[in-house]
């Protein structure tokens, strides 16, 4: 296989989109984000003028980790927003681009949904 090719497609696997690799912390321990209570994003994760979010609402607080993992590009902003029993809690139901799931059940295994079901 071209060396090139191959470069290009595991970049492509861990791919949040076209052209940016998801953002992976080395250790969910590292994930204090809130997880109640209004809240508002940082305008490169979310750009609309009205940035609030209540967490506490049925759906938003799973909404916004969909958010922060599509759209974050340092590892500060993943520790930032998301918290990681929280986010274990989540993994399963969570909408995500296929590169970021994959980037991270590869880095936390446990994060598998027949891991995190067991």
């Amino acid at each position: 296989m071209d060396p090139i090719r191959s470069v290009r497609n595991s970049r492509a696997l861990y791919a949040a989109r076209p052209g940016r690799r998801a953002v992976v912390v080395a250790d969910l321990a590292q994930l204090r984000g809130p997880t109640s209570g209004v809240v508002e994003l940082s305008h490169r994760l979310f750009w609309q003028s009205d940035r609030r979010v209540d967490l506490d609402a049925p759906g938003l607080l799973a909404w916004m980790y969909e958010t922060v993992l599509a759209e974050a590009v340092h590892p500060d902003e993943l520790r930032a927003w998301l918290h990681g029993p929280t986010l274990i809690q989540l993994w399963s139901d969570l909408y995500l681009p296929r590169g970021v799931r994959l980037a991270w059940e590869d880095r936390h295994p446990m994060l598998r949904a027949r891991d995190v079901a067991a």
